[in-house]
């Protein structure tokens, strides 16, 4: 398979940035979007030039790292995969691909593809874990849990903070990926005794770094390659509601 492939090149934080046409040959259906990368790096490192740096760990869909726009949809065209996932039987022989970073003012970019998602690290800093002593595991079922609410909870665990939320989002919000951490252990009973704190400092942290609000138009949702929905904003807003009514009455 062939490909003609236009990528985002931009060789620091400050360097200016542009779109650079490639043509990419040699390419299986079966290697998969990261592989396609690496193969057309081999032809660059060959001829001498700079090779294409591209975020990725454990290209099996956990980690989220590999995240890229990929002809204007983040991880791609197909739904609940991320881009590790994404093979090129997926595209047609002779198809024009373009690749770019996400674009987020709260995502800088590093080079190339390679944005800086720190931010969401500091998010969960502020408040996204459980810091009282729970003491050792208990037996599954000493602590009962109602079955819609555990699968509740897991649904939002599986968030794995690529940012394709916040990158497809026209006002880069970063509420589906706040909801689904709040939502995630507010429904726990480990989580209970530090939700009001939780939310709102994961909120303001939230917003000084400078994510927009939530839009309502379900782009967040539509791309998130772990299906995370956005009933978790909503838990999102009553928790923080819940947090400052509690605050104000102490």
């Amino acid at each position: 398979m062939k490909f003609n492939v236009s990528i985002w090149r931009q060789a620091s934080r400050d360097a200016e940035g542009r779109m650079v046409d490639y043509e990419v040959e040699g390419v299986t259906p079966d290697m998969s979007f990261l592989e396609m990368l690496d193969h057309l790096n081999e032809a660059l490192a060959a001829r001498g030039e700079a090779q294409i740096a591209f975020d990725h760990d454990c290209r099996e869909g956990i980690c989220g790292q590999c995240g890229v726009f990929i002809n204007g949809r983040p991880h791609g065209p197909l739904e609940g995969h991320t881009t590790c996932q994404l093979h090129m039987r997926s595209f047609r022989d002779g198809d024009s691909i373009v690749v770019e970073p996400w674009r987020a003012g709260p995502f800088p970019i590093v080079q190339d593809l390679v944005v800086d998602r720190s931010a969401f690290d500091r998010i969960v800093q502020a408040g996204g874990f459980v810091s009282i002593n729970t003491g050792t595991a208990p037996e599954a079922n000493s602590v009962p849990v109602g079955k819609d609410t555990a699968e509740a909870a897991f649904d939002a665990a599986a968030c794995i903070g690529c940012g394709a939320c916040v990158a497809a989002c026209k006002n880069s919000s970063a509420m589906l990926f706040v909801g689904a951490k709040v939502a995630h252990l507010a429904q726990l009973p480990q989580g209970r005794v530090e939700r009001e704190r939780r939310v709102l400092d994961m909120v303001a942290e939230m917003e000084s770094e400078g994510f927009g609000g939530c839009t309502v138009t379900g782009a967040c949702e539509a791309e998130c390659p772990k299906g995370i929905g956005i009933q978790n904003i909503a838990r999102l807003n009553w928790e923080w509601l819940r947090a400052r009514v509690a605050q104000a009455l102490r």
